[in-house]
């Protein structure tokens, strides 16, 4: 059971090792101007290697064809609806998630993002038994990883997936051999990383630098922070932590730099240097300075 880009390798490690005998994952949606339907990834993966394919608008109610199937066990990895008693309590072997994080921390549906966004040093993957509640269940097996600066969303996600084939195949031999001790999750530990809502995209420059750096790198590349200036948006991909003091005011541009834009946060700046203005193509900071007017300095982002 899986939806996205980061369950493909998931999938596709299980397809050669075991005998895959259904994929379940969420209904096609319209892509793009012209609003084609569009499988997801994990439905293509299942589509192209003839394996029979669920897609449950409401998978509570739409179940029974499922466990008709008599699985053995049932692995998850971002499928993205809540999985029923019925079919968690069906498998032999249990209902495994794994998930992109180092459980309890950051339970939900956007780990990834809030690893960075919320400045973590580290974060990994959890081998977890299902239960009724959100990420709740035992822990079977995990791995860690450093989280370094150069880490965007996009980077740490990819590391991720393959992360969690490789502990995932790593670990099934020994849940189905009954050689395992799941752990109870650590209640006083957790935390969440909740879906990133359209306010958390905006970014905030009363934060701190290092604050502001890490909100840019983890909307990195999806959905993109962003800011208004003069009113039009201004999507951020990446800033650098300057050194240079400014008496300006959190939000306002300070300086025009050889290599972007300085922007005053809550206790120092930020240099924007790749950036997107509305109706424009993505672009380095420093091609555009020569051509930007002087007298943005000072301006206010965000309004």
């Amino acid at each position: 059971m899986g939806t996205p880009d980061f369950a493909v390798p998931v999938l596709k490690g299980l397809i050669e090792n075991y005998e895959v005998i259904g994929v379940v994952s969420q209904p096609d949606k319209p892509v793009g101007r012209k609003g084609i339907m569009t499988p997801p990834p994990v439905a293509k993966v299942a589509t192209d290697n003839n394996i029979k394919l669920f897609q449950p608008t409401k998978i509570r109610n739409e179940y029974e064809d499922i466990l008709a199937l008599e699985p053995d066990i049932i692995i998850t990895c971002a499928y993205g609806q809540i999985i029923p008693k019925a079919i968690l309590d069906y498998p032999k072997y249990g209902c495994i998630n794994v998930h992109a994080s180092l459980l309890p921390k950051l339970r939900g549906g956007a780990p990834i993002h809030h690893a960075i966004i919320d400045g973590y040093d580290k974060t990994g993957i959890t081998i977890m038994y299902m239960d009724e509640k959100m990420d709740n269940g035992d822990i079977i097996s995990q791995e860690e990883i450093k989280i370094e600066d150069s880490f965007t969303t996009e980077i740490l996600h990819d590391k991720l997936s393959i992360m969690g084939r490789d502990l995932l195949l790593k670990t099934l031999p020994d849940i189905i051999s009954g050689n395992i001790k799941p752990i109870k999750q650590n209640l006083v530990e957790v935390t969440f990383g909740y879906n990133i809502s359209k306010e958390d995209e905006k970014i905030d420059f009363n934060k701190t630098s290092r604050e502001v750096f890490n909100q840019v790198r983890g909307l990195n590349s999806w959905p993109v922070g962003y800011t208004l200036i003069n009113g039009k948006r201004m999507k951020i991909y990446s800033v650098i932590v300057s050194n240079n003091n400014s008496d300006k005011l959190p939000g306002q541009i300070t300086n025009i730099y050889k290599n972007g834009i300085g922007v005053k946060t809550g206790d120092g700046e930020v240099i924007i240097t790749e950036l997107q203005m509305e109706g424009k193509n993505k672009a380095i900071a420093s091609t555009m300075v020569n051509n930007l007017d002087k007298n943005i300095i000072g301006l206010k982002l965000g309004e």
